[in-house]
């Protein structure tokens, strides 16, 4: 079985079992949130051994050059010896808390203020952390150069160590450690007149919200079709401000989706991506966004492709929640 070697000490490796969870097993404080490759928190380098690719493939061609890997993806099948990265090569940034309001019974709006050198674009996803092992990935609904402030719409979640945390503790001007931005979830049409399809889910709404503003603000042409679905109506937040947007903007249009609950005026019952797929039954040249619960994007990454998408012009970011 392979061993890990990781600061002077020797660990081996269960089989089927990851480095970030071989590591975390012995009590190690391994920094780590959705254990799925998405967050990219759990980020080791290798400095001996062979890092498997599969644990790269997430990475850009200049970190997988230095052997850095996704701990919760590695599954070395040979010894290697690993360390976490060195502080001044992974880019954290401190941001005060500008504003904390809630947007519905679970969901928070938290804006923090834009730390200095600080790059993103609108869609992409930052990781907040709690504390050295605790950190969680919330995407950016906030569009750069339009706003003065990042803007993160968390679903608070019974025994949410981290959301808990925010709802809790968090304070206005009190300082927070978060990550660089990364992910592909941002505005990036082929041409101006590119009809758009987004499907969110819950919180999933904060990078799609993103991407329209910032499509709009770039004088997208094509057809902007935004579909948010919650359980109940009482889960949907913003309709307002969406509304305001389909309002003012003639190629965007809203709907949102009740799928067990009673649909108020306005809402459409059904699943949103059911609902979104039953009136779009051609996406053939469509860039789609897909964000919210994995079950959803994955099922629906399929139903696009077969409808006539081009795989590369579906743009996923899954939301996956963790607890304590």
């Amino acid at each position: 079985m392979a061993k890990i070697q990781f600061q002077g000490k020797e660990y081996e490796r269960h089989s089927n079992t990851s480095v970030l969870d071989t590591l975390l097993e012995e009590g190690l404080a391994i920094p780590h949130g959705c254990k799925s490759g998405i967050c990219q928190s759990c980020l080791m380098r290798a400095t001996e051994g062979e890092v498997p690719a599969e644990a790269q493939s997430a990475l850009k061609e200049t970190q997988q050059a230095k052997n850095y890997f996704l701990s919760c993806s590695c599954y070395p099948e040979n010894d290697i010896t690993v360390v976490l990265p060195e502080d001044d090569e992974i880019l954290h940034f401190n941001a005060a808390i500008k504003e904390k309001e809630n947007l519905n019974g679970s969901v928070i709006r938290l804006r923090l203020t834009v730390p200095e050198g600080f790059s993103y674009k609108a869609g992409q996803f930052i990781n907040l952390i709690k504390d050295e092992e605790n950190q969680r990935s919330y995407s950016l609904a906030s569009v750069p150069e339009e706003d003065d402030y990042l803007e993160l719409q968390i679903k608070v979640l019974n025994n949410g160590l981290v959301s808990g945390w925010i709802k809790n503790e968090l304070q206005i001007e009190q300082e927070v450690q978060l990550s660089e931005a990364h992910g592909d979830c941002y505005y990036q049409a082929d041409e101006s007149n590119q009809p758009i399809l987004l499907i969110g889910t819950g919180t999933g709404l904060a990078p799609l919200i993103a991407v329209v503003r910032d499509a709009l603000k770039n004088n997208h042409k094509g057809q902007i079709s935004l579909y948010h679905g919650a359980s109940q109506s009482n889960e949907l937040y913003l309709q307002d401000e969406l509304n305001s947007l389909a309002d003012k903007y003639g190629n965007f249009s809203y709907s949102p989706c009740v799928s067990k609950g009673d649909a108020k005026d306005g809402e459409t019952s059904g699943r949103a991506n059911e609902v979104a797929l039953q009136q779009h039954p051609d996406l053939k040249g469509y860039k789609i966004y897909l964000c919210g619960n994995p079950n959803m994007t994955e099922a629906t990454r399929k139903k696009a492709f077969l409808a006539g998408a081009n795989f590369s012009d579906i743009l996923v970011d899954a939301f996956k929640f963790a607890t304590t």
